[in-house]
């Protein structure tokens, strides 16, 4: 049987830790011990005593220098960019991920160590990415969740004073309760997708009817839609599927609840699916104000919102939760959208089964 050959362990390196100068010298010096034995064996082969002692005393001058070549070669040829690197490391733990690495080789190659020096600059930047997304991230939840802490202290404190008209304290009542449902939305939102950012372990897909989920989660925003007088239309496709159903809910839900909200009273609202091969592509159109081309590059960002009137309606984390979720499951999400002519969002999965039509 003919065993595999055996690759190497990162396709990155090209180049031996030893160059062939430093292989060469090596072999060099060992040639000129060996020619020095030769001749200290040729110049005392008749006298044991004699080559006996100076054999020795060159073994002992042999192992002394090569001892000292070694220590030269480890220290400015492996040494070095080890104490660099460690250097480094002492700088990332004390919080500077600013910190990158040169490389050591002149030759444009990667050994083993050249690797290890491009991993640690990618490890680092890595890191300061993370801690600048982590920074925004506090800075965003913080300012998002003062202002509608401000709206609940300020109207609540105006109608204990009895500073608000009989006429109004029903909208000023209304308008804390408001504030405190988006409050609550965003901690809900935010626990969330903190936790899907951080589950490595995820429940096992099991196969359920699209179609059906689809139809179901468009029911459960009905109060929604016919508060605002939309036009509310399902056209989809009776597909099986493979997937985590609970994720794939966040992801229809968010869509829907967007399209609720960005269109305007007597609109309308399509929510169709088809198949194409082994796929299927649903997609949640809408008759909203659209969006603009800077407003589709940071839609997925989390708490943007192109729309500031809208604003008190929602936190900018819906779309996040969608992206991720995508990310998870491996599907896809893609946008048409002009400002004025409202929005479609498509999102594309891996069938389970042949479909069926449901209208």
């Amino acid at each position: 049987m003919k065993r595999a050959r055996k690759r190497p362990d990162d396709a990155r390196v090209n180049a031996p830790l030893i160059s062939w100068k430093v292989a060469l010298s090596i072999f060099g010096i060992a040639y000129l011990l060996l020619v020095g034995q030769a001749g200290i064996l040729a110049s005392f082969l008749d006298q044991v005593p004699t080559l006996i002692v100076v054999l020795a005393h060159y073994v002992v001058c042999t192992c002394v220098l090569l001892a000292v070549l070694f220590g030269v070669f480890w220290r400015y040829g492996i040494g070095k960019p080890l104490r660099i690197l460690s250097q480094a490391a002492r700088k990332v733990a004390a919080g500077d991920f600013s910190v990158q690495i040169p490389p050591v080789r002149r030759d444009g190659k990667k050994d083993e160590l050249e690797v290890l020096i491009e991993d640690f600059n990618t490890m680092a930047r890595e890191l300061a990415g993370n801690e600048m997304l982590k920074s925004d991230f506090i800075a965003n939840v913080s300012h998002e969740i003062k202002t509608p802490l401000s709206i609940i202290q300020s109207y609540t404190k105006a109608l204990k004073d009895g500073c608000v008209p009989e006429a109004q304290k029903e909208q000023y009542m209304d308008a804390i309760l408001a504030a405190s449902s988006n409050l609550s939305l965003m901690v809900t939102n935010i626990l969330k997708l903190n936790k899907l950012e951080n589950q490595r372990i995820f429940p096992a897909p099991e196969s359920y009817p699209l179609g059906e989920q689809l139809r179901l989660c468009a029911l459960g925003f009905m109060e929604r839609w016919q508060e605002k007088d939309i036009a509310f239309s399902i056209d989809v496709a009776g597909v099986t599927v493979r997937y985590d159903p609970s994720l794939l809910e966040l992801v229809w839900n968010n869509l829907l609840s967007n399209a609720i909200k960005f269109t305007p009273r007597g609109g309308a609202i399509v929510l169709t699916s088809h198949t194409e091969g082994n796929k299927v592509f649903v997609t949640v159109r809408d008759t909203g104000c659209g969006m603009d081309a800077q407003s589709q590059q940071k839609m997925f960002e989390k708490f943007y919102q192109g729309d500031p009137s809208h604003a008190v309606e929602g936190n900018g984390l819906g779309l996040a939760l969608v992206k991720k979720v995508l990310e998870i499951v491996g599907g896809e999400i893609s946008v048409r959208s002009s400002p004025g002519e409202g929005s479609a969002f498509t999102v594309a999965l891996e069938t389970g089964a042949a479909p069926a039509h449901i209208s």
